[in-house]
């Protein structure tokens, strides 16, 4: 089985250009590609995930990857799949996000003379000069061709501004720059990215008179059809410091059942063979599958180590048992007590576990925390700096999550 096969059997390819010179390319490590990150955060998050193991397969499939940092492009902001504008970023902070990218991106791709390039589009885009570039490719885009593409529809309903009208030349004129000096011959990218990916394959068409192709990825959805790697705390970074490979391991361990195994295929490394048995698992066996794959991903993202620490602790705790050490855990201080106690929703603010009181509020009337082995049923519930001493509490937020408060000192 060729890699475009594998790719197909694990359900990751939404839409191609051209099947047959696509499948060619890359079975036969013939394709130079792209796939663009906006750093629009510090960090990569799940969301990326997905695009980091394609990139991964092909590459040792023979293919040579580029990942092309958007430090330009983030100047403008995509509005595919958004309602409003994106907040505009400083070009400081698009450097640091863009550093960021970079070294989490090492776990994953192999850089160097011959491997994996990383380009970063500000080194041409922020040098063009806005006359020029009209000359020179105002003309190969159609205006009514534009205005019905997905990625404008949701931002028309509320005004898409001429800022962001650009996004789709400054993405098409990223492919044709990478073809020109890189011999770029496909670019990726997620499904909601199909009417970028065009505009380049278009623009490299007629400037050049060549043949570039484009592939989207299936977008990773859960069986509602709501786009995976959101909590109620927000978005499951890649960096440690943002979501601890121990809540990283929990969010995989804690999939539904119905999506435990679509994941398994299109995320983890395992062999289709093995993950083909597992198609026959049902009831207890699910939960197994949950394990399997929540210990894979966090032993790609974190490292085997952390992986086996993460499944420790969290068999431990479901056992009733065994070591929080690797729990996630927040220090608190006298200061953040009043009057020796701290509120519960006060203190599910200060560990992080919910992003305003009004969630924590939420959390809690619908049943959904427990605090050392207790359901929590009052919002106005405290805990004392006794209580918090030693090891602490152990403070479990919906199904399966935990996080440790203790007093420091």
């Amino acid at each position: 089985m060729g890699i475009y096969e594998e790719l197909v059997a694990r359900g990751l390819i939404a839409q191609v250009t051209n099947e047959e010179e696509i499948r060619d390319m890359v079975n036969n490590g013939k394709a130079t590609f792209y796939i663009g990150f906006d750093p629009t955060a510090d960090s990569l998050h799940v969301g990326h995930f997905m695009a980091l193991c394609l990139m991964k397969r092909l590459q040792q499939a023979g293919n040579r990857p580029i990942a092309l940092i958007g430090g330009g492009t983030a100047m403008i902001g995509d509005p595919s799949g958004r309602t409003d504008m994106r907040s505009m970023m400083t070009p400081e902070t698009i450097q640091h996000n863009c550093d960021c990218f970079k070294k989490q991106m090492e776990r994953f791709i192999e850089f160097g003379e011959g491997k994996a390039m990383m380009v970063n589009n500000a080194d041409w885009l922020m040098d063009l000069n806005y006359v020029d570039i009209l000359r020179e490719v105002g003309a190969c885009f159609s205006v009514n061709n534009m205005l019905r593409a997905e990625c404008y529809k949701q931002r028309m309903e509320k005004g898409l501004s001429f800022l962001e009208f650009n996004y789709m030349i400054m993405q098409s004129y990223d492919f044709y720059h990478l073809y020109q000096h890189y011999g770029c011959n496909m670019q990726f990218g997620g499904n909601d990215q199909w009417s970028n990916m065009l505009g380049g394959t278009e623009l490299i068409r007629r400037k050049l008179g060549k043949d570039a192709h484009a592939m989207t990825i299936t977008l990773l959805l859960n069986s509602e059809g709501k786009k995976m790697g959101k909590t109620a705390s927000g978005a499951v970074w890649l960096d440690p410091n943002k979501t601890s490979p121990y809540e990283f391991y929990q969010y995989w361990r804690n999939v539904g059942d119905e999506d435990v195994l679509k994941c398994i295929r299109m995320l983890t490394f395992l062999p289709l063979e093995e993950i083909d048995k597992m198609d026959a698992w049902e009831g207890a066996q699910l939960n197994t599958a949950k394990e399997i794959l929540a210990y894979e991903l966090t032993k790609l993202v974190h490292g085997e180590e952390e992986a086996a620490k993460a499944q420790e602790t969290a068999r431990g705790l479901f056992s009733k048992g065994g070591d929080i050490a690797n729990m996630p855990a927040t220090g608190l201080t006298a200061g953040d007590l009043n009057d020796g106690v701290i509120a519960i929703m006060d203190m599910m603010l200060k560990c992080g576990i919910v992003p305003s009181k009004g969630e924590a509020r939420r959390l809690i009337q619908q049943g959904g925390v427990e605090v050392a082995g207790e359901k929590v049923k009052d919002i106005g519930a405290t805990f004392t700096a006794e209580q918090l001493s030693g090891e602490g509490l152990v403070i479990k937020k919906g199904k399966k999550v935990f996080h440790r408060a203790y007093l420091e000192g």
